[in-house]
């Protein structure tokens, strides 16, 4: 089965920063891009952006200039850095394959904006 884990999540004020960490399989990480998605309380759960298997970055725009994809393939991991955060920015974070998912999700890591 597919696996995916978030981490990195927490409480930071509004023009903050957060790192988050999404680990995978190998097999996964070879083949398929890396997306992020959130989900806001009562909302759907959304595209953030996501990074190819060879380092190209995707963004939708509300987050274009202040989130910064990247991978490490010694690690299999792949990094979302949130500057500026903004309060509508608070969701649960995921990963998954981009912009096609499979159909396994992690836990999802959870980011809380507040002041």
């Amino acid at each position: 089965q597919v696996q995916f884990v978030e981490s990195g999540g927490g409480l930071v004020q509004p023009g903050g920063s957060l790192r988050l960490s999404c680990t995978t399989s190998e097999m996964i990480f070879r083949i398929y891009p890396i997306g992020w998605y959130r989900q806001a309380p009562g909302k759907e759960r959304d595209e953030v952006g996501g990074i190819s298997t060879d380092g190209r970055t995707n963004y939708v725009d509300s987050v274009k200039g202040r989130f910064t994809i990247s991978r490490d393939n010694t690690k299999n991991t792949v990094y979302l850095q949130m500057n500026g955060l903004k309060p509508e920015d608070a969701a649960v974070y995921y990963c998954n394959a981009y912009p096609g998912t499979l159909d396994s999700w992690g836990q999802g890591t959870q980011v809380i904006v507040s002041s």
